[in-house]
């Protein structure tokens, strides 16, 4: 069973057929729950409805460096509001992109700020991306010790995993770790603590090898569960099952879970 910890399903490439690559995902592929991803309100609230949809999908509620420029006046209040809900199990993405930009750089790391220190108040762990931006992000996220999350898609160096993950925070790889030019990230899948790693596939972005270019989707994770685990030395099905067992336990999932049995 395989557990997709990030994923854009909501994304309009799946319009004409989300339903049907659900619960084909469900039924026949072996995934047994999904994380799908806020970026700003829209995708937010959208996550959310998907999570109401299906028992096995999870919402993260946040916003995105791309649109930390565009929030509006009451974001943060918006989101303290979509926590509530019983499926929400997180606030991200958060973080910054130094890459494209897209936002001011100020204003990314305003809107970081304050959505760390709503995580902070609230007890939800967050889930990061940092793109080009690596000390900046750790820097920012060690200033809220009492904050924890997921560093998503990571990108960083063998010495930045090392301080996340002295912190207690945890890592999660995507298919970028099968391509011929992923230099750094094989080095960093062998060291990464084996309760602090988790796989997405920041669908439909960033497909494994050799189908990269092609929409991805959770079923295409069991590619980068082999290369994890022809790295680490061991079975895919103890990466499976590791990977399943960490994100459950950072999202909380079988609190949850508990939780619907006794409502």
């Amino acid at each position: 069973m395989m557990f997709d910890s990030h994923a854009h399903y909501d994304d309009r490439r799946f319009d004409d057929d989300r339903d049907s690559v659900l619960n084909y995902l469900f039924t026949a592929k072996g995934v047994e729950n999904i994380i799908n991803i806020g970026c700003d309100m829209e995708t937010s609230r959208s996550s959310i409805e998907l999570a109401e949809k299906y028992t096995q999908i999870y919402a993260s509620v946040g916003v995105h460096p791309h649109d930390a420029k565009s929030v509006p006046m009451n974001y943060i209040s918006q989101l303290k509001k979509m926590l509530e809900h019983k499926k929400v199990v997180a606030i991200g993405e958060i973080g910054l992109d130094f890459h494209y930009d897209f936002s001011p750089r100020d204003v990314q790391r305003l809107i970081f700020k304050e959505q760390m220190q709503l995580a902070e108040k609230t007890g939800f762990p967050v889930i990061i991306h940092d793109r080009e931006a690596h000390m900046e992000c750790i820097d920012m996220t060690l200033s809220f010790p009492k904050v924890k999350g997921v560093f998503h898609s990571y990108s960083g160096s063998v010495e930045s995993a090392r301080i996340l993950l002295k912190a207690g925070w945890y890592i999660s790889i995507t298919g970028v770790v099968t391509y011929k030019n992923a230099k750094t990230l094989p080095e960093v899948v062998a060291m990464i603590d084996e309760d602090r790693l988790m796989v997405e596939t920041d669908s439909p972005y960033l497909t494994p090898h050799p189908f990269r270019g092609q929409r991805n989707d959770s079923s295409y994770m069991e590619h980068t569960i082999k290369k994890i685990a022809e790295i680490r030395g061991v079975t895919p099905e103890h990466i499976e099952k590791i990977t399943t067992e960490n994100a459950r336990r950072f999202f909380r999932i079988e609190e949850k879970n508990d939780h619907y049995l006794h409502c």
